[in-house]
């Protein structure tokens, strides 16, 4: 219901809603993206905004040089007009194609600079193994320290795990126990019949 009003309060302009916009109650639930993602979509959406435009705009060139030729075919001002319109509308689809064409690099860039960032962070990672382990006294305290984490683990835990052998246990039992009553009641009756 607070959507409903602030939408209807917010077209009449209130600014509460834009306020509670900007303050961040109505973010999406989109994953967050990286730099070069952000950047590449805006490339490409302007892009196309581009291209829209000049193909509005190409479409106007194109009314305006048949009314031209029409209604006034020696207008010189006309025709200066629709040649500016003309230069303008290349001019736009060359802008168009070349935000198009830089959006594709991002996108190239992207596929190179992941694997390199993945191979750093690998080298980073292997690095700090060597360093803590390449030192014998670094070492020795490392596999204390998980020695200490595992007996306190095990000491937190092993009122579970006997719980879970106890229940196990008598599981078991109580299994063999029943096999055992029908193994003996098999047994009676082949005496029975012997």
């Amino acid at each position: 219901m607070f959507l409903g009003g602030c939408v209807s309060r917010w077209k009449a302009g209130n600014t509460v809603c834009s306020q509670a916009i900007n303050e961040g109650m109505f973010k999406s639930k989109m994953a967050q993206q990286t730099r070069t993602q952000r950047q590449a979509a805006a490339k490409k959406g302007a892009a196309t905004r581009k291209r829209q435009s000049a193909s509005q705009s190409s479409g106007n060139t194109k009314a305006a040089a048949r009314r031209t030729a029409k209604s006034a075919r020696s207008s010189a001002s006309s025709a200066r007009t629709t040649s500016r319109n003309g230069a303008l509308t290349a001019a736009r689809r060359l802008s168009a194609e070349r935000f198009r064409l830089e959006a594709v690099g991002r996108q190239a860039e992207r596929v190179v600079l992941i694997p390199v960032g993945a191979a750093l962070e690998a080298r980073d990672r292997i690095a700090a193994i060597v360093r803590t382990y390449g030192d014998r006294e670094l070492a020795r305290k490392r596999l204390n320290r998980f020695e200490r984490r595992g007996a306190t683990a095990l000491r937190r835990n092993r009122r579970t795990l006997e719980r879970h052998a106890k229940d196990a246990r008598n599981g078991v039992e109580t299994r063999a126990n029943g096999v055992q009553s029908r193994a003996n009641g098999v047994v009676e009756r082949i005496r029975s019949l012997a």
